[in-house]
Parts: structure tokens; C-alpha cells; sequence
């Protein structure tokens, strides 16, 4: 008689299963046999081989199954001393997720100075406060290509996590290949800490949720416009896709695909990716004091170089001291103040954008609502004295005499500008999986 297989490890796969076993150490193997039983009524399924791993298929997804490994030789055969259960599932099949270990989504552990002066800046609607489940199925949305109509770009596409999920270069490719969107795609860390809550660019769309589909009904971005059948086409095409029916059932209760159930689970996906994680943030947290007016930030900052602390004082500090950016871009999310206007990129500028948080702007490509800059060395040449006058100007832009404020910085604060820019960049938040790919290689 063989010896019995032991440390038998099921991993479950779409409609299958896989059984690695460690062989045993006696007697003459001549074939390995695998059954999984299901729990309650249904067929056992078997197979066949020579070594570790097995595969099974043909199971029934959802279906609790009890598997074990068997050796035979000449002399007879051994069962293996120990069984293993398994679900599979079309999720287990594609995504590297485990729905029964969800990554936390819902309750980051955030420092101190996130206090309740940045929690009155959350965007978050009450209906749609981030959980786990759906924040999940928000990330698998947000890599999927099958969100386009010819299945070759995702959100990711545009939003990638290495360039601060942006995009690294000036104008994004859109699902054909050899169109380009006519803005800068927007960095999406701290994004939940912007009010009133509007998004793009120009402000377009109310809020995160229906910001989530238009990229999908984009003529360029992801082709379900009107003449591919808008969204309506896309909701049967994931329909019938197994994980979508496991995670939509997993997160709604039932396996219902709707353009709402999409919005709200990307933008659950994207409000989570909350940035505290970069080298100004870690020295802040030992010098932040509720008890002062500033809270500390005028403090020098710790594990700062001279260079990037000096940039800090400019960018915080009011007239006489610095510039002011933190007036419109504020600490510690670095979001855009809610009341901020114009910039004055183009003279006679009417029209107010707004920018993202400046939260890893150091690793972005382009600048600007249109990427017309590609280095921040250029950005801080057009704030020094490349601002135009217009009747939308923020006033915070504005010399005493009306005049669009000129700073006439030296060099070297420039370029300590620059230094305190980069050091806002947080690589916590690019390389976490919880926020890369949920896709199987």
C-alpha cells in the first residue's frame, strides 16, 4: 500500500478547482484519483494524474464542495488524511480577490490632523457612504476593460497609480487607439475632500457618482456614446459576466447591473484613496498642534530637507512671509478651497476651474486643466509672474493695485517651491494592492 498524500490545499477557480497535495514519501505511485462531493445533492465529479497539482472542472459555482486525493500503486490504494472544502466561484477565477478578507475600504486609520475641520471637506452622500463590498466592486470596475466598448481601456487606462492616478502623458488615448481626450486626466487621491463636490475640470457634473459613468459614455474616452448605444449597451454586456453577477449580488444583494449601482461603487472605489502617507505628512504628525491658530503648520517640519522645508514656509506662509498657496490649496488634503477661482492661466479667463488635491503632484506629467505645462518647475514660473487678468481671477491672485500679483522669487525659492511639491508625493498610496489591480495575470 502507498503512503496517503498529505497538506492538501484546494484553491477555487471559475467552475473549478485546483488540489496541490504533497506526495507521500512510501510506495510506488502510479496515478493520483480526486473527487470533490458536493454538500447536499449532486454528482461527484472525479479526475486523474500523475502529480500534484490536480484540476478539477466542472463544478457548480456557489456550490460548497468537499474534495480529497487518493494515490494508487500495484499494491493497492491509500485516501488521503485530510479533505479540503472549497467554493468555486467566477470571482475566484479572474480576481486575485478574497471575499471573505476584504481589504479596508471603510475605515482607513488616518493621523490626528485629519481632524474634524477636514471631515466638514467630505463629499461623501449619505447614501453612499464607502463600504467594503462595494468599494470592491468599485476596484474591479475601475480596472476593467470591458468597460469600453471594444474592451482595450479602463478607468486605470487614464488614472494610473505610478503618475498619482493620472495620466503621464498630456492628452489620454481613448478606446480607439488614435484618439486623445482635450484635457489632463485628473489625479484622484484625496478626491472625497472637495467641496461642494463637483467634478472635472470645469465642474461639469455634481458630484463623484455621476462623474463615475461619463468616461464610459465618452465619443473618445470609452466609446458608449450614443452612436454604441450609450450605457444601456454596456449593462447586459457585464450582466453576463460571472463575477459581475457574484460581486453585484455580493455588494446589492442581488446581481442586478444598473448605471447607479456603477456610479456609486466607483466612487466608493475612488473616495477611499485618501493620501497621508507622504514625507510632509510624516513629519507634520509630530508637529501638529490643535491648540494653535495654524495648527503647526508654520512649524519647521521634521525629515524635511532645508530645501523642502524652506518651500514649505513659502507655499504656507501668508504676505510678508510666503506666497499663500495653502490659501487656495489646503492642508493637509492640499484640495482645492471650495471658494477659489480662477488662476488666470488665459487673459480674460471666464470660465473657474478646479484642480485636483496636490497630493502627489510631484509624479503627474502634465499640468493644467489642458497639460500645458509638463514640469512643475513651469508651473511655478507661471504663478511667479505668468498670471493674466480676467473678470473670474481669484483675488488671491491679485496685487493691492487690481493687477495680477507678480512674486518676483528668486531661484533658489523657486526651486525650493518645487522641492516641497515633490515631497507631497505619497508612494504608500501608489504601490497599496487594495487600489492596483484586482485582475489575475
Amino acid at each position: 500500500m502507498p503512503g496517503a498524500p498529505t497538506g492538501l490545499v484546494a484553491t477555487a477557480g471559475n467552475t473549478s478547482v485546483n488540489l496541490a497535495f504533497v506526495a507521500p514519501s512510501t510506495g510506488a505511485i502510479s496515478s493520483y484519483t480526486a473527487s470533490c462531493a458536493p454538500t447536499g445533492a449532486g454528482a461527484v465529479l472525479s479526475a486523474t494524474g500523475s502529480a500534484s497539482p490536480l484540476t478539477m472542472s466542472g463544478l457548480t459555482n456557489g456550490t460548497l464542495y468537499t474534495c480529497t486525493v487518493s494515490a494508487s500503486s500495484t499494491g493497492g490504494t491509500s485516501t488521503a488524511s485530510t479533505s479540503a472544502t472549497v467554493i468555486p466561484s467566477a470571482v475566484a477565477g479572474a480576481l486575485t480577490l478574497n471575499l471573505t478578507s476584504l481589504s479596508n475600504y471603510a475605515a482607513p486609520t488616518l493621523p490626528a490632523y485629519y481632524d474634524a475641520t477636514v471631515t466638514a471637506l467630505d463629499n461623501t452622500p449619505p447614501a453612499n457612504v464607502v463600504n467594503n463590498k462595494t468599494a470592491t466592486l468599485g476596484r474591479v470596475l475601475f480596472y476593467d476593460k470591458n468597460l469600453s466598448f471594444n474592451n482595450t481601456v479602463s478607468c486605470a487606462s487614464c488614472h494610473q497609480a505610478a503618475a498619482g492616478f493620472s495620466d503621464p502623458a498630456r492628452f489620454s488615448t481613448g478606446f480607439s487607439g488614435s484618439a486623445f481626450t482635450t484635457a489632463h486626466s485628473m489625479r484622484l487621491g484625496n478626491i472625497r475632500y472637495y467641496r461642494p463636490g463637483s467634478m472635472f475640470w470645469d465642474k461639469r457634473t455634481a458630484s463623484v457618482e455621476l462623474q463615475a459613468s461619463q468616461p464610459i459614455q465618452n465619443a473618445i474616452e470609452m466609446g458608449f456614446d450614443a452612436t454604441h448605444g450609450s450605457i444601456a449597451a454596456l449593462l447586459p454586456k457585464l450582466q453576463v459576466i460571472g463575477y459581475y453577477q457574484e460581486l453585484f449580488t455580493f455588494a446589492f444583494g442581488d446581481a442586478n447591473v444598473t448605471e447607479a449601482r456603477i456610479q456609486n461603487a466607483l466612487a466608493q472605489f475612488e473616495r477611499s484613496m485618501v493620501s497621508v502617507n507622504s514625507a510632509w505628512d510624516t513629519g507634520f504628525a509630530s508637529v501638529f498642534n490643535p491648540a494653535l491658530t495654524d495648527q503647526g503648520r508654520s512649524l519647521p517640519v521634521p525629515g524635511l530637507t532645508a530645501q523642502e522645508d524652506r518651500g514649505r514656509a513659502l507655499f504656507m506662509g501668508g504676505p510678508g512671509v510666503g506666497v499663500g498657496c495653502a490659501a487656495c490649496h489646503v492642508p493637509p488634503t492640499f484640495s482645492l478651497a471650495a471658494n477659489s477661482l480662477s488662476n488666470g492661466l488665459d487673459a480674460g479667463e471666464t470660465r473657474i476651474f478646479k484642480s485636483p488635491s496636490l497630493k502627489s503632484v510631484g509624479v503627474s506629467g502634465a499640468f493644467m486643466h489642458d497639460g500645458r505645462f509638463s514640469t512643475l518647475d513651469q508651473v511655478v514660473d507661471f504663478y511667479n509672474n505668468g498670471v493674466q487678468a480676467g473678470p473670474a481671477l481669484d483675488p488671491r491672485l491679485t496685487a493691492p493695485s487690481g493687477a495680477p500679483r507678480v512674486l518676483n522669487l528668486s531661484v533658489a525659492d523657486k526651486a525650493a517651491l518645487v522641492a516641497f511639491l515633490r515631497a507631497l508625493t505619497d508612494t504608500t498610496l501608489a504601490t497599496d494592492t487594495k487600489f492596483l489591480t484586482p485582475f489575475k495575470p
